[in-house]
């Protein structure tokens, strides 16, 4: 079975950073595209960052592009959003996702984790 398991939240000040890492079992890390979403209170789940070893391909969304990075440790299948110069509206619950598409980042992905929760305190 395919699994994901997120972790790394936590409780942050305006401008700190955090490291997410997402632990993935079950499928061939290379085949896969990758994906950081997250949801805010009252707001639909967005993407954050997306990446395809396979395709060599890495996007993120304008609001984190230049603050957040997605890594991937392939020997050890974890995909991992480090966060740096957190802002309140970073806050939400961040889920980590995969989908044996080529490359996709949306909701439709097929397979997702249990979230963890960021907070940024202004």
């Amino acid at each position: 079975d395919v699994q994901l398991q997120a972790s790394g939240g936590g409780l942050v000040q305006t401008g700190g950073s955090l490291r997410l890492s997402c632990v993935t079992s079950g499928f061939i890390f290379d085949d896969y595209a990758i994906g950081w979403f997250r949801q805010a209170p009252g707001k639909e789940r967005e993407g954050v960052s997306c990446s395809s070893s396979k395709l060599g391909r890495t996007i993120y969304s304008s609001s984190v592009k230049g603050r957040f990075t997605i890594s991937t440790d392939n020997a050890g299948n974890t995909v991992y959003l480090q966060m740096n110069d957190l802002k309140p509206e970073d806050t939400g619950v961040y889920y980590c996702a995969a989908d044996k598409a080529d490359f996709l980042c949306n909701n439709v992905m097929e397979y997702w984790g249990k979230g963890t929760q960021v907070t940024v305190s202004s």
